[in-house]
Order: structure tokens, then C-alpha cells, then sequence
């Protein structure tokens, strides 16, 4: 998608809470008790005088506790009753494409602010009766008299009683992220060691950033909880080399581990959308960047990488607006594993790639990799699958606002399903 270029769009850095590995310090917390504190303080962001016109908050595993988080959670939050609110969700990019939807409806009429996040909480899973249990169920509570009951009780079979838990595979393939990617880095060739190099670099950014203090502005305490846990001051190479392939360990080639690969995570986070009208109901101090364009990318999974979206769209987001990849300044790319960005990477360098699959002809150039990530990624900080969309765009808002006018940022997350959401910023 094009954005006119009338349009006033802007994204605002917003708040989250500290990301915790899944059964960690965030474990008591299901989405909805992760996401009331965020969308509270952000709230609170606000000048007295405004509101947002609508909320957008998101979340992939399924809860049968309620059927529109986003409602729920400004509730919860104290927001009036009278601010509209709907969930959305798109795998990994569900926070990310809430913020995009959010700019599509903006108007500059009746809607100018839109607050936008996302949460996951993978330690308090719902789990599910299989389905032909349910249909049991139900069928039993439809029968009238103890003797239809019995019958129907007697009619029960024993494959039918079965729970469902909700996994993190495709449902087409059966197979898992990390198998899908075990699958396209041996088809780029891309190496173990290099995978390491790119998750130590990533956990080494992180703590580094919250020693500097980056994330003081970006993150709320969750009870006692105030840091992410998943950062590792002490890891190295050699640490990392002695980790066991996680998803393909039997045939030895397998390259991805539980140290190159983002964790399950327990987190939520949320920013802020709108024209400028909608900016200036904001804390005047809070970052923003202008929201240029973006594009929403699917490839066929049967056939192409699973998470390799993203190499599409980027190149294609580029070419509208005449850039290279030199031209953009800062990158901010999901690391759902490392050996995933570093196939993105080696795919945009590829002219053979850009001209015969994506359709681009003219190189775009050397990707810089010194600007991207450069206060962490998903490895290092976590992987709350609803709130990472909406973490990653504080980050690059935060990151790119301080940067001299003009300059260019793109936001980058693959999702299960073979699709991707991009966007492409600028500091003004």
C-alpha cells in the first residue's frame, strides 16, 4: 500500500512492561492482567484535554475468557466507556499491523489518536477440550431426561476424550517456527556460528541499552518485576557453541538453538498513532517520527520460506520511494531466530532474488548491518508474540527520532502464515 502524501501520519514511542521468559517472574499475569498497566500509564501520557478516538490491542493465543481483548483492556484500564476498542492479530506482527490498521482509519475528521499495542502471556495457556469432546458436551446438556443423559453418556468414546493445547506450528505443515527456519537456512547456507555472532551481538546490545538507560522511558515495572529477564550479561561464542540444536537434533546439521532463537515470553507493550492533531494531545516530550508508508506481505509457505515475507515487501517498499538499502539509516528487524535475519539480509543483497522473485531490478545495495538492532532484538529482549510489533516501533521511534531530520528508518516482522509487515519512517 501507498500512503498519499497528504496524509499526516505519525507514530509515538509508547510504554511496556519488562519481557520475562515464559514461567518466569510475569507468570501470575494473563494477557489482559499484562496489558491494564501499560495501556493505564499510557493513558496517563496524555494532556488533560484529549483522548484517544479509538483503541487496537491484540493477542495470538486464544482465550475463551473474552472475545474482544482490546475492549477489555480499556476497560480495565479506567478508560471512558465511550472510546471504541478492537482486537486484531496477525502471528508475530499482530501489534504492528494493529498500529498500521490504526493509520489507515485515521481521518483527520472524527479520528485523530489511536491507541495501539498488543500482550502474550505463553505462561497462562487456556486449554481446550477437543473438539469432538465439546460437541459431547453440549450434546449432553441438550438431553432432557437421566435415561437420553446415560445413553448419551454410554455413547462417549474414549479417542474423543482429549484436551486441545494450543502449539506453536503451522497448521497447514504441522511444523514448527524453528523447523520451518531449520528448512530455510540450509537453503541459504546460512551457518551456525554466524547465527551466534548475531544473538551475542543481540544480547550484548540489549544490556548495554539498559545500562545506558534506553528503556527507562520505554518500560513500566510490572509488580516487582522492572527488567527483562532475558538478556544475558554473561553469555559469549563459547557458551553459545555448546548448545544443542534445538529443532533439528537428530541429523546433525541442525543449526538453530535455544541460544540463537527468541524465547517464549510473557510480555505487553503499546504506542501511540495519529495526525498531528492527535500528536498534540500527547506529552510534547515523547518521541515521534512520521509514519511514511508500509506494506503487508504473503508468500506461498508451501513453497518459500515460511518467514521470509518480509524479503519481499522490503525491497518493494524501498522501490516506491526510490531508496537503497545505504539510504535507510536505521533497521529495527524481529529476530524470531537469528539464522532468520540473517537469511532476510542475504536475500536483499541478492539481485538474483530481488529480479526473479520479488520482481525488483536494480540492486539495491549492501545492507548496512552496523544499523540494525542496535539496542537489541527479539533473541535478546523476548518474543511476547502480540506484543513485539508494538515494542519493536517504541524502539525505532525512540531510536530514529533522535536522528538528524530527514533520516530514514524501516520496522520489519515476519509472521507465521509466510507473512510480514514493514514499515518505512522518517524523522522530521
Amino acid at each position: 500500500m501507498t500512503v498519499d502524501p497528504r496524509r499526516d501520519l505519525w507514530l509515538a514511542s509508547g510504554l511496556r512492561t519488562p519481557f520475562a521468559k515464559v514461567d518466569g517472574a510475569l507468570a501470575a499475569h494473563d494477557a489482559l492482567g499484562l496489558s491494564v498497566p501499560v495501556a493505564k500509564a499510557m493513558l496517563d501520557q496524555q494532556a488533560v484535554s484529549g483522548l484517544p478516538d479509538f483503541a487496537v490491542w491484540g493477542t495470538v493465543v486464544p482465550n475463551l475468557t473474552w472475545s474482544n481483548l482490546a475492549r477489555e483492556v480499556l476497560i480495565e484500564a479506567g478508560a471512558p466507556a465511550v472510546i471504541p476498542a478492537f482486537s486484531t492479530g496477525m502471528a508475530c506482527s499482530t501489534s504492528m499491523t494493529g498500529a498500521l490498521q490504526a493509520a489507515s482509519m485515521i481521518d483527520g475528521r472524527s479520528r485523530h489518536l489511536a491507541l495501539v499495542g498488543g500482550a502474550e502471556s505463553m505462561s497462562r495457556i487456556q486449554l481446550g477440550l477437543g473438539q469432538n469432546l465439546s460437541d459431547w458436551l453440549r450434546g449432553f446438556q441438550r438431553q432432557r431426561t437421566w435415561g437420553q443423559k446415560l445413553a448419551h453418556a454410554l455413547a462417549l468414546k474414549r479417542r474423543d476424550v482429549a484436551l486441545y493445547l494450543p502449539a506453536i506450528r503451522n497448521r497447514t505443515t504441522g511444523l514448527s517456527m524453528g523447523e520451518h527456519t531449520e528448512i530455510t537456512a540450509k537453503a541459504w547456507s546460512i551457518a551456525r556460528e554466524d547465527q551466534d555472532r548475531v544473538a551475542l551481538e543481540s544480547h550484548q546490545r540489549a544490556v548495554s541499552a539498559w545500562e545506558k538507560g534506553f528503556f527507562d522511558s520505554l518500560v513500566i515495572p510490572a509488580g516487582k518485576v522492572t527488567r527483562d529477564s532475558v538478556p544475558r550479561p554473561d553469555t559469549s561464542l563459547a557458551k553459545l557453541a555448546k548448545l544443542s540444536p534445538a529443532f533439528d537434533p537428530s541429523s546433525g546439521a541442525g543449526t538453530l538453538t535455544a541460544g540463537n532463537s527468541s524465547p517464549l515470553t510473557d510480555g505487553a507493550a503499546g504506542l501511540w498513532v495519529g495526525d498531528t492533531a492527535g500528536m498534540q494531545r500527547l506529552d510534547s516530550s515523547l518521541p515521534r517520527v512520521r509514519l511514511v508508508d508500509w506494506e503487508l506481505t504473503a508468500v506461498d509457505f508451501r513453497t518459500e520460506g515460511l518467514l521470509m515475507a518480509p524479503a519481499y515487501g522490503v525491497p518493494r517498499l524501498l522501490a516506491r520511494h526510490g531508496l537503497r538499502l545505504p539510504d535507510i539509516a536505521l533497521w529495527e528487524i524481529h529476530e524470531a531466530f537469528a539464522a532468520q535475519l540473517l537469511f532476510h539480509i542475504r536475500a536483499l543483497e541478492d539481485a538474483n532474488f530481488l529480479r526473479e522473485k520479488v520482481g525488483i531490478t536494480a540492486p539495491l545495495g549492501t545492507f548496512p548491518r552496523q544499523s540494525v538492532n542496535p539496542n537489541g532484538g527479539s533473541t535478546a529482549i523476548g518474543h511476547p508474540f502480540g506484543a513485539t510489533g508494538a515494542r519493536l516501533l517504541s524502539q525505532i521511534v525512540k531510536e530514529l527520532a533522535a536522528m538528524p531530520r530527514g533520516s530514514y528508518g524501516v520496522a520489519s516482522i515476519c509472521a507465521d502464515g509466510g507473512q510480514g509487515s514493514v514499515a518505512l519512517l522518517q524523522a522530521a
